[in-house]
């Protein structure tokens, strides 16, 4: 954990949680910062901004990141363990992508998609795929990661004009970093079934959405819908009688419908705080702009 570089993510995801470092920091457990946690769990691993920042200050000698999205798992799972190689894709793929003009690189990202999609399950190319992942991540509409329910990418081309393929400082530190984290591709009640005292685990689930036609509850063929808000609530009840320190994200209704009190019910006797978010995905950009999440935790300070 004694990195030099500090590892970012380097996936970008709807919802990441690196511009709410800071006010995440502030709620993070005490027992954390003072040495008393002697491990972390990250159930929902997506862009793994929490995860990073908590390698980086090397807070804990024992990381478990998991998560229920075969292509994320195998992408970090590459990153870690045959960087050298992946990186090789990677600089191909953007050299490729930089050489051409807006309609070709267009037409490149869409025959790199359906590779990516064509090829699931073939172990031989698990090290390329990856890599297609990482140019699809950068490339596409928003930075989304969108699966259909077959399991295969969907989101569109993005049109930007110089996107960042490659970070090979970055993506370098990140391999690095990783070698220290056990990383699993399991649901959340899975992970969690065994769960140590000296243990803080950070939630950032599929968030519920605040309107029916904004829904992101679906980035592998598994929809997180409420009653799997339920199940996560129930996990979490379970581990707080256990005493296991716990910290989970998700929208806050609130922003689209004042009487909307799913979470202040789901969470009842849980300390709830709400931080401000910027929200840049919206095909109406009206209403981009500050939005509150919500943080709830089982402890105070």
């Amino acid at each position: 954990m004694g990195n030099t570089k500090i590892a970012k993510p380097f996936l970008k995801w709807a919802g990441g949680k690196t511009q709410l470092l800071p006010e995440l920091r502030k709620l993070y457990p005490k027992q954390l910062l003072r040495g008393g946690i002697k491990t972390y769990i990250e159930p929902f691993l997506g862009g793994g901004a929490v995860l990073f920042d908590i390698l980086s200050a090397g807070y804990v000698g024992k990381c478990i990141a998991a998560d229920i999205n075969k292509e994320v798992i195998a992408c970090y799972l590459a990153v870690r363990n045959d960087y050298s190689r992946l990186a090789a894709y990677l600089r191909e793929l953007q050299r490729d992508y930089f050489a051409l003009d807006e309609n070709s690189r267009s037409t490149f990202f869409y025959e790199v998609r359906e590779l990516f999609n064509s090829n699931r399950g073939d172990v031989d190319r698990v090290c390329e795929r990856c890599a297609q992942l990482i140019f699809l991540n950068k490339t596409c509409f928003n930075g989304l990661f969108r699966l259909n329910k077959k399991g295969g990418f969907n989101v569109p081309f993005g049109k930007y004009k110089n996107p960042t393929i490659f970070d090979e400082q970055n993506l370098e530190a990140v391999s690095q970093a990783l070698a220290c984290v056990d990383i699993v591709c399991l649901d959340f009640e899975s992970v969690l079934n065994d769960v140590g005292l000296e243990t803080f685990i950070y939630y950032d689930p599929p968030y519920r959405p605040l309107s029916k036609t904004a829904s992101f509850t679906s980035y592998s063929e598994f929809v997180f819908d409420d009653e799997q808000q339920k199940r996560l609530a129930a996990v979490y009840k379970r581990l707080n009688r256990d005493g296991i320190y716990q910290m989970l994200s998700n929208s806050d209704p609130k922003n689209e419908n004042a009487s909307d009190n799913f979470f202040e019910e789901l969470y009842a006797g849980f300390s709830l705080t709400r931080v401000k978010a910027s929200r840049a995905i919206n095909c109406d950009a009206s209403k981009r702009g500050l939005i509150n999440e919500l943080v709830i935790t089982n402890y105070i300070g």
